[in-house]
């Protein structure tokens, strides 16, 4: 599969009183083309130096940036036009309302007037009633969305999203995750996202990257990140009450809880949930419900990024 992004052996480091400060070191990093791809990482991580340099925002002291087979900075022209990107910074003209700022900035990317998107893209966005409102008179979440649809206005065939949902509530928050779902499903528009909200990236994204320190330490699919942890937990309700834990259970770590559920915890790995339903029948034991539990990305997270 071609690469939307490729970053290769890239590194950047600052000038500071205290001599150089590494902010990325020697990363290499591809993002497939049609994926939604999660970057995540503590603060001071590297992301948004990285994703700056994408951008052409920041100069790399070494390596190569690359988007769609563009050097992000010997073929800058053409490698802006094809991203679109949407800053963690609230920085907007605050005179313009939201549909000249889109009538302007699809201007600036040469688009003609009759294959504009303009209405599209602000009704999406929620901002249909504040179309021709002042930008200083949106909310923080409206100047948020705002953001972003301007990223947009030329169909850029990768979209990076640096915090997209910062101060945005809830419901906006959905609204904009289906308009970006569609965009990635429908019109293989690749994505780039950053995120503190760690159930976004675990319910959007097909792939995962963790950075920290200014190193990728795991970059993995989705699936294959949520293997990090191998613990699960099944949490039987019996139909009558169990005293102890019966003793065709004993090899697996089973307990009873003080509301007289049956614990089982186990490796995925070692044990199949067959085996203990297997266990549990032979037991003679009535199960009326039963659910299982696994750590989340969050838990994952803290994990990779412990040291």
């Amino acid at each position: 599969m071609a690469s939307a992004i490729k970053i290769s052996d890239l590194y950047k480091a600052y000038n500071t009183k205290r001599g150089q400060k590494v902010a990325l070191d020697h990363i290499n990093l591809e993002v497939p083309e049609g994926s939604f791809f999660g970057l995540l990482g503590p603060n001071g991580a590297g992301k948004s130096t990285l994703i700056n340099i994408i951008a052409g925002l920041v100069n790399k002291t070494s390596g190569s940036a690359e988007i769609c087979g563009y050097d992000a900075e010997k073929q800058a022209k053409q490698a802006r036009k094809l991203i679109g990107i949407v800053p963690q910074e609230l920085v907007l003209d605050p005179f313009f309302p939201p549909y000249e700022a889109l009538e302007y900035t699809a201007g600036f990317y040469g688009i003609p007037k009759n294959k504009r998107r303009t209405m599209e893209i602000i009704e999406a966005m929620g901002l249909k009633d504040k179309a021709h409102a002042p930008s200083r008179s949106l909310s923080g979440g409206m100047r948020r969305r705002l953001l972003i649809a301007k990223a947009l206005v030329h169909s850029p065939k990768v979209l990076i999203l640096d915090e997209p949902t910062a101060g945005v509530d809830v419901e906006l928050r959905q609204q904009l995750w289906d308009y970006v779902k569609r965009l990635n499903k429908e019109h293989g528009t690749t994505i780039l996202l950053t995120t503190h909200y760690l159930e976004e990236a675990e319910t959007l994204c097909d792939r995962i990257a963790v950075i920290n320190h200014g190193k990728i330490i795991s970059n993995d699919s989705k699936a294959n990140i949520m293997k990090v942890i191998d613990r699960k937990k099944l949490i039987v309700s019996t139909k009558s009450a169990l005293k102890e834990v019966p003793e065709e259970l004993e090899k697996f770590s089973a307990n009873i809880t003080d509301d007289g559920r049956l614990e089982i915890n186990y490796r995925s790995l070692e044990v199949s949930v067959g085996e203990i339903l297997q266990a549990l029948a032979n037991a003679k034991i009535e199960i009326r419900d039963l659910s299982t539990e696994e750590p989340d990305l969050e838990e994952i997270f803290r994990h990779l990024t412990k040291s």
